[in-house]
């Protein structure tokens, strides 16, 4: 069995230049609107149009003053068609911004910028669900959830990597882990047994530069 040799280091380094999440493949697709920042999916509304117009027809449309490039007008839409599973999406912009889906205590420096949602299609389809119960709601407002905490790590900079170094040399690393903590962010799943265990006992150095 391989041995960890006694200078053995392991280093948590902030990651300064992350993928953007949204650009993966997500369940989720995130509709925004910001007069600063590109927030969200590119063509989130886009989708969120295409359900719309699926099952709502130009007669309903016109009697809620439907406008397409509006966002909450979109959100509107979508919720009547009563065809997708949706989470508002709240920022808090100071000194840096953040990101959730229940609203911030300030008034002056937050708000909602948008949704996130996945259509019942699309959950029934990737599942193999023929009917949508309220646990399997529930469960794919987590996955939701879940995707927002990720992207939120991303607007936060609280995206990070790993080294690990032997006589000076990194001989393993890897990097786009939300979050700090590495025994829940899944960086254990890249390292061998032995320096698991150098992690599990605290026996790592953290870099912020």
């Amino acid at each position: 069995m391989a041995t960890v040799k006694a200078s053995s280091i392991i280093k948590l380094v902030r990651d300064h230049d992350p993928e953007n999440p949204r650009d993966q493949e997500n369940r989720g697709v995130m509709v925004c609107a910001h007069r600063r920042y590109r927030l969200g999916d590119s063509d989130g509304a886009a989708q969120a149009l295409e359900v719309i117009h699926k099952y709502l027809s130009d007669r309903q449309l016109d009697e809620i003053d439907f406008d397409a490039n509006h966002v909450p007008d979109v959100e509107r839409a979508l919720e009547m068609t009563g065809q997708a599973i949706m989470l508002p999406l709240y920022l808090y912009d100071h000194s840096g911004i953040t990101m959730r889906t229940v609203p911030f205590g300030c008034p002056w420096d937050s708000g909602k910028v948008g949704f996130i949602f996945i259509s019942k299609e699309n959950a029934r389809s990737e599942f193999g669900w023929k009917l949508l119960s309220k646990a399997r709601i529930d469960k794919l407002q987590s996955y939701l959830e879940g995707e927002v905490e990720d992207y939120n790590h991303y607007l936060t900079g609280d995206m990070w990597g790993f080294q690990v170094i032997e006589d000076n040399d990194v001989i393993n690393s890897c990097w786009g882990f939300f979050g700090d903590d590495p025994i829940a962010n899944g960086m254990l799943d890249h390292l061998n047994s032995q320096h698991r265990e150098m992690v599990r006992a605290g026996n790592y150095q953290r870099s912020y530069a």
